[in-house]
């Protein structure tokens, strides 16, 4: 009877040789044996065999017992063979076999105590009967009680030894499960190999049956009677199996032996190898007190659990290795992480000096440009008297120079602060007609000395050229770009500047027929410090921060730039710059009310705190040639105390001062309840946005950078001095009561 194999119940097919008849004239079939009962299930398979004694075939069957998946399908094909293909049994036992495998370890026990009633029934026909005794079966029942059981054992044996991956728990199971099953007094597990935490090879397990029979755990002969010779350890790594009934007569003639084996209480031994990767990893050996004749049974069990044990072995080893790679990995993560940390630390400190040393050369350098531009550009302006041809070509030489010079270095400390994050947008509405008419006409003396025609393409209605944006860095990325372009067209060439909108985004395009740009140059581009060959920086000269700085500046709008370029045909640059919002400004712009103030000069006390003397000389000369009495003083503190005696209407201070900070002053000042009406103009090198909101909200009404531009320094000062009532600063904008 075949029943549904795939069920999780035990499914039984009772196969007798009566049945086997169906195709008992087939003779290229092996014979098949007297009595067999096949049980094939998903989750649990065994084989019964039974067969007569030759020497007494009338006696009892020889029985014997299989879990094996192996044996079972082997039998189970060879069955198939006595049976016709058509018979419903040969198709009930193929589907039999395609879900046969390994039995399920944690229904062991369940299923071999059922299987067992099972299998001691007698079978239903004469012709399978070994015997017609009643008594036969219970006579094979007492046969096969033990090997069930031992499969029962081994399969628990299996199941706990693979339920865990650490080689200590899996070999303390098996002495204690394996020396119970056995009824030993001592079972060890002798390890050969040395391992991490195993100093020498040794007994590292054991299990004893009562605390009588002595521990011989971790002991370390100092005899050489116990080291394996050559040939006994070969014959170990080949899997052969001992088993000594009685050491007195087994090692009467080996006295080291026989007398070691009579101090650690050892009479009779079953000693089998644990073979890993065809390695001897260690010996698994069960002692007793008393002579003892060591069955096959026994043997073949022990030889099992340490096959199993090998592959435990291997596991846990392989589990021990991936764990040690993992900590090391989790470790080299640690490491790495703070590799990477102190990295951008370094990095970290190296960004703070560097923005520190461009600070302070900012002002260094700043501080003699602002007597070169100012100096220069009041010479120009004949304040002092008239200058000849040559002298007035060579002051406008020193001023260009100076120009160019401070541009340099604003490119230079702009594109720092845009790379370190420090960069802000000035947020404001303007015309972008009007923005482009103004650089047009910024550019359009450099293009006249080069002999390059301007073209300005707007294609804007009135109503949108209104736009939101940074105007001051809108306009220096349309002069970066025309420039640029100016530079590298050849005289009697055009660069084309057009501006059109695309929705919200206005489109700012160059277009020039200049020398043009290779294909595998363009990725130099926009790199800092980089022209494309050494003929044309030795041609036409400059830093190659200009597009660098360009592409910056159109990234902080949240931009794009593009190029398409021939060589020998000319070069378009196209910028698309979307709408900012007024709410995305996160920077102190200078009040607009300062700006829109007429430059027309007011007459009014002034006080000037400044170090350097000729930055104070032009800012005096300044000041007075438009009708401005001013009072320079050098040292802060003197100056604080002055300021209250003179009640001038403004002061003018460098924020760096030798003997107190200016910002300093500028607390005091404000401190004073005499002075409140006082205004004040602090002179700043250029820094970061922090700063301009640090001095706005010390008390400064407003704030020029240094070098400074005489028709900056007079619009600021007038919008000052035009102010009846100190202005209330906010962020970003002014207002006065």
């Amino acid at each position: 009877m075949v029943r549904n194999a795939g069920t999780p119940t035990i499914a039984v097919s009772e196969l007798t040789l009566a049945t086997a008849k169906l195709a008992k004239g087939r003779q290229d079939c092996a014979p098949l044996p007297a009595l067999f009962t096949l049980v094939i299930s998903a989750d649990f398979s065994a084989l019964l065999l039974g067969d007569r004694l030759p020497e007494n075939p009338a006696d009892l069957c020889k029985a014997q017992i299989t879990f094996e998946p192996e044996a079972i399908a082997s039998f189970g094909h060879q069955l198939a063979a006595h049976l016709s293909r058509t018979s419903t049994l040969a198709k009930q036992l193929k589907q039999a076999l395609a879900v046969l495998g390994t039995n399920n370890p944690l229904h062991q026990s369940e299923f071999t105590q059922e299987l067992l009633g099972l299998l001691m029934q007698p079978p239903q026909t004469p012709m399978a009967q070994c015997s017609s005794d009643q008594s036969s079966f219970k006579t094979i029942e007492a046969a096969l009680q033990p090997q069930v059981e031992q499969e029962r054992l081994l399969n628990q044996v299996i199941t706990q030894i693979r339920q865990s991956l650490e080689l200590p728990v899996i070999l303390e199971t098996a002495v204690q499960q394996v020396r119970h099953f056995l009824v030993a007094d001592r079972l060890v597990i002798y390890q050969c190999q040395r391992q991490t935490g195993v100093p020498e090879a040794g007994i590292v397990y054991e299990a004893r049956v009562s605390a009588s029979v002595g521990s011989i755990l971790h002991v370390v002969e100092s005899n050489t009677c116990l080291k394996p010779s050559t040939e006994c350890h070969e014959k170990y790594r080949q899997g052969t199996a001992v088993a000594i009934a009685d050491t007195e007569v087994s090692y009467a003639d080996l006295p080291c032996l026989l007398e070691l084996v009579r101090r650690h209480q050892i009479r009779a031994k079953l000693v089998v190898p644990i073979v890993l990767q065809d390695e001897l990893w260690g010996l698994l050996i069960a002692h007793q007190c008393q002579p003892r004749v060591w069955t096959e049974t026994e043997q073949a069990f022990l030889k099992h659990t340490a096959e199993h044990l090998a592959i435990a072995i291997q596991q846990a080893s392989l589990y021990a290795q991936l764990q040690q790679q993992q900590q090391t990995l989790k470790q080299r993560v640690i490491e790495r992480t703070q590799e990477l940390y102190d990295t951008l630390q370094l990095a970290q400190s190296a960004n703070q000096a560097k923005s520190e040393f461009l600070a302070t050369m900012s002002h260094e350098l700043r501080t003699p440009l602002t007597c070169v531009i100012g100096m220069s550009a009041t010479l120009l302006r004949s304040t002092l008297g008239e200058l000849t041809p040559k002298q007035r070509d060579y002051l406008k030489t020193i001023h260009s120079s100076g120009e160019h010079l401070l541009s340099l270095i604003n490119d230079i400390l702009d594109l720092s602060q845009v790379e370190s994050g420090k960069a802000f947008l000035t947020i404001s509405e303007f015309s972008l007609s009007r923005l482009a008419q103004q650089v047009m006409r910024a550019i359009e003396e450099r293009a006249q000395s080069h002999q390059v025609q301007l073209i300005l393409d707007l294609r804007l209605e009135a109503s949108r050229s209104r736009f939101v944006a940074d105007q001051r860095r809108v306009r220096q990325i349309l002069l970066n770009l025309l420039s640029n372009a100016i530079k590298f067209t050849p005289d009697g060439g055009q660069v084309i500047l057009r501006v059109w909108r695309e929705g919200e985004t206005a489109v700012l395009q160059v277009e020039d027929t200049g020398i043009g740009i290779p294909e595998h140059q363009r990725p130099l581009l926009f790199q800092k410090f980089q022209q494309l060959d050494t003929s044309y920086r030795r041609k036409y000269g400059g830093t190659g921060l200009g597009l660098a700085l360009t592409k910056q500046l159109v990234e902080l709008h949240r931009g794009w730039i593009n190029v398409e370029s021939s060589v020998g045909v000319g070069s378009t640059f196209t910028v698309h710059l979307p709408a900012q919002t007024r709410a995305s400004s996160s920077a102190i712009a200078p009040p607009s009310s300062f700006r829109e103030q007429p430059s027309e000069p007011l007459q009014g006390n002034i006080v000037l705190i400044q170090e350097h003397e000729e930055s104070a000389m032009l800012i005096c000369d300044i000041l007075t040639a438009a009708g401005y009495q001013v009072v320079w003083m050098v040292e802060g503190i003197t100056a604080l105390k002055q300021i209250e005696i003179l009640q001038p209407a403004a002061v003018i201070t460098d924020t760096q001062l030798p003997s107190i900070d200016g910002d300093e002053v500028i607390r005091y000042l404000r401190s004073v309840t005499l002075l409140r009406d006082l205004r004040i103009l602090a002179l700043v090198s250029k820094a970061t946005p922090a700063d301009y909101v640090a001095y706005l909200e010390m008390g400064a009404d407003d704030y020029l950078t240094k070098p400074i531009h005489p028709e900056q320094l007079l619009i600021k000062v007038n919008a000052l001095m035009s102010l009846t009532v100190p202005p209330v600063m906010t962020l970003g904008r002014t207002s006065t009561p």
